[in-house]
């Protein structure tokens, strides 16, 4: 019954979702199938010669892919990904390799820590050090403070778990510095490495160019079907492609993720620094709705406690935390979308990291959320908070 349940909740917000006539980020992955490939048919023509023959093992438009993304992020090589987490895990196998070491330097909060049950050490072999427990990037002081040696430091940029932050520039090549004084090789997690050139203020080519290795998504902000890129050397790729067939992810065809990803860099890859911009906008709306008088409460705010984190976003993506259970906050998020239109919270879950009764929600700003104002938010945060106060008493 539970599966049932969680499936017919889907349902319902997918409804809600697709309804909505005001959102702050639309997802392809939210529209019904059929929709899906007709926009990918429709589209594909402008990207790639549908007259070419399709893909076999990774040539074709594969090919053409990785060639792009290899002189894009300024690496000699690049192979193609069915998922980032194989992506990642070879990478760090080949590297461990290499340096004849196997252990990771990364954050705990980084997606293998958190996101893909052990898999570094159950799969690869992998061994890792954390070289803090702040929510934030490791400085170079810390990494140089490490006890014991590593042969891979990982960043995630941002570190999502962490509210998608990210370090200053200098910050950024002061660690990576770090780490090679002690001869170690740095590798990006840079699944949302798109979305960073505004906050560091350097092309993409610059930033990833400061790693020995990047590790690419194409469908969280470039709005593709799956897959995800591996950048670096070309010995070091040349011997990715021979484990990822070890992975079992050398597939037959991959056209269809292909393609939609040549869409992603031609669409939304130029886009991302104007949502970037206006995530910081409405993060700034979000706080003073959230702090300002709620109607009928004689001065007290429409929230009792909340957190924007960060209150400046790094990225187009955010964090937002309030003092009630996610069960209630996802009803009243649901339901302001069907009563009104207005989707502007997707899902919120319980934290894992603060005490009971806190939830937190990520925020992503995308084309749509260009449309909104400051206004409309502070407007859809007092409509959302009178739902949720409402939901709360009902339930106590």
């Amino acid at each position: 019954m539970g599966d049932v349940s969680e499936r017919d909740e889907r349902r319902r917000r997918l409804a809600a979702w697709k309804a909505s006539g005001r959102t702050l980020w639309r997802s392809s992955a939210d529209r019904p199938l059929g929709e899906r490939l007709a926009a990918l048919a429709a589209d594909a023509s402008s990207v790639h010669d549908l007259d070419g023959w399709t893909d076999v093992y990774g040539d074709g438009v594969v090919a053409e892919l990785e060639s792009r993304v290899a002189d894009l992020l300024g690496f000699p090589a690049a192979a193609f990904f069915p998922t980032g987490t194989m992506a990642q895990q070879v990478a760090l196998r080949c590297w461990a390799g290499r340096t004849g070491n196997t252990t990771v330097a990364l954050h705990p909060l980084a997606h293998p820590e958190v996101h893909e049950g052990g898999a570094l050490s159950v799969v690869s072999g992998l061994r890792t050090v954390h070289p803090t427990s702040a929510p934030r990037l490791p400085t170079a002081e810390e990494i140089h403070a490490a006890d014991e040696p590593f042969g891979t430091l990982m960043l995630e940029l941002p570190l999502r778990d962490a509210g998608f932050v990210l370090p200053t520039w200098d910050e950024l090549v002061a660690v990576v510095a770090a780490a090679r004084e002690r001869d170690a090789v740095v590798h990006f997690d840079g699944a949302r490495l798109w979305e960073c050139v505004t906050h560091f203020g350097r092309p993409l080519r610059e930033i990833a160019g400061l790693a020995d290795s990047v590790y690419v998504s194409f469908y969280k902000s470039l709005d593709g079907l799956s897959g995800a890129m591996l950048v670096g050397p070309s010995a070091v790729v040349e011997e990715a492609r021979v484990w990822r067939h070890r992975y079992g992810g050398q597939l037959f065809q991959q056209y269809p993720a292909a393609l939609s990803a040549l869409l992603g860099l031609e669409r939304e890859l130029p886009r991302l620094p104007s949502y970037v911009a206006h995530a910081r906008v409405v993060a700034t709306a979000l706080a003073e709705g959230l702090g300002a008088p709620a109607p009928g409460t004689a001065g007290l705010p429409a929230a009792p406690w909340f957190r924007v984190h960060p209150r400046t976003p790094h990225t187009h993506q955010f964090q937002v935390w309030l003092p009630y259970g996610a069960a209630v906050l996802n009803e009243a998020a649901v339901r302001q979308a069907e009563e009104t239109g207005v989707t502007l919270f997707r899902r919120w879950f319980e934290s894992g990291a603060g005490p009971p009764g806190v939830a937190v929600a990520e925020v992503t700003v995308g084309s749509a959320g260009l449309e909104w104002t400051a206004d409309d938010v502070r407007r859809a945060v007092v409509e959302f908070m009178a739902r949720v106060v409402a939901g709360n008493a009902s339930d106590d």
